[in-house]
């Protein structure tokens, strides 16, 4: 039996034959229209689907006996299924097992397979919602350390190959299906055309001077051929091996080996937080829409940091102490208008008492020591009663003297 479970045999001689008579159909119209790649990740996920099926229910035997029943327990043996060192599988792989699986029923009853059920026994909401991270790349210090030990790279080819790898942002598998006729001169520049790859489109990258006469110089000393432009010696260069390479030149650099996907994630970010425009970078990278490259935007947005620096000096500013005057500072107006700021007014004057203090009297302002009355005051204070609600203006006694 396979390390990733059984084969379509195993199966059969297990009591499946119904159910992969179906399912093999179904991948062999899959393999007319999808990669190679895609259709053995489907096998997979279908054989291993069919093996959860016959072991929880061995009476089924035919695909269209599938129902809710059958798909929620192979949920929940999903989330529970462990995958070594005590780990489950992670939510991506159930999220790739189930659309699979979704993707079967929704074709096979569509084509009008007499061993399709009644309805898709999968619902879009049993899919996990799909997480976006940010992609993972070299912070601008780390990437200049990997950048200067590539530079110090002592052998030509590995130098060359990673060269490549990060100054144009192509795909590892790209890079290794190069063509020997892949390097033009359009103009006055050098432009490498980037095969049919993920994206099922080739296109036109320009090349560095750098990489042109490390190209030249390395082509110098091999053997002629019409196959690959990066063999060396008639070996083809492989996903390995470029990892191998990565490897190396990280250990001398002092830095953690990154994947090769991490430097096309690295070129990207450091050229949209230089200015270049989506439009070109998705030209770069291959990208169908703008909404792969706005990935990119998302990291060290330009904009958002810098309204956040300019709002978070405004705040600060509020947390900030004040600078103390010195003692001199305050002169004789200044004190008084301080002074004036606490006091509050009364019918014939003002109470000067400081506010950290309190009053418990409202009768006897007058003969409080904190009362305090001006010129302006004098009419109100002269003022007394006098007959049928009538004021009368008391003259104002001479002053003692």
């Amino acid at each position: 039996m396979s390390t990733r479970g059984p084969t379509w045999d195993d199966l059969v001689s297990m009591g499946a034959g119904g159910l992969v008579a179906t399912m093999r159909r179904y991948l062999d119209q899959m393999t007319l229209s999808l990669a190679e790649e895609s259709v053995r990740s489907y096998a997979t996920t279908m054989r291993q689907f069919t093996a959860f099926l016959i072991d929880f229910d061995p009476s089924l035997t035919r695909v269209a006996d599938i129902d809710r029943y059958h798909l929620e327990a192979y949920k929940q043996h999903l989330l529970q299924r462990p995958v070594g060192d005590g780990a489950v599988v992670s939510k991506l792989t159930r999220r790739q097992r189930l659309r699979t699986v979704r993707v079967f029923f929704e074709r096979i009853i569509e084509w009008g397979y007499d061993d399709a059920p009644a309805r898709n026994p999968v619902f879009h909401g049993d899919i996990p919602r799909r997480d976006e991270p940010l992609p993972r790349f070299l912070d601008d210090p780390t990437a200049a350390k990997f950048m200067r030990a590539l530079a110090d790279e002592p052998d030509p080819y590995r130098r060359l190959v990673v060269e490549i790898l990060a100054r144009t942002g192509m795909r590892v598998g790209e890079l290794c299906a190069l063509e020997a006729d892949a390097v033009v001169q359009i103009g006055d520049g050098h432009w490498l055309r980037v095969p049919v790859g993920k994206l099922h489109n080739d296109r036109y990258v320009p090349l560095h001077p750098l990489i042109v006469t490390l190209l030249h110089d390395w082509q110098g000393d091999q053997p002629p051929n019409g196959t690959g432009l990066l063999l060396h010696y008639q070996r083809p260069l492989t996903r390995d091996r470029v990892a191998r390479m990565l490897g190396r030149i990280a250990k001398r650099a002092g830095i953690p080996r990154p994947t090769p996907h991490q430097l096309r994630h690295t070129l990207a970010t450091q050229a949209i937080n230089r200015g270049m425009r989506l439009e070109a970078i998705a030209a770069l990278l291959g990208h169908r829409s703008l909404s792969m490259t706005m990935t990119y935007a998302r990291i060290a947005d330009r904009t958002v940091a810098d309204e956040y620096h300019a709002v978070s000096e405004k705040v600060e500013a509020l947390y900030a102490q004040p600078r103390a005057l010195p003692a001199d500072a305050e002169g004789a107006n200044m004190r008084r208008l301080r002074a004036d700021l606490h006091q509050r007014m009364l019918g014939n004057g003002y109470c000067t008492r400081p506010k950290e203090l309190d009053c418990q009297f409202e009768s006897i302002c007058e003969t409080c020591t904190f009362f305090a009355t001006a010129a302006e005051f004098e009419p109100t204070r002269c003022w007394r009663p006098g007959r049928a609600g009538r004021g009368v203006q008391e003259t104002p006694r001479p002053a003692r003297s």
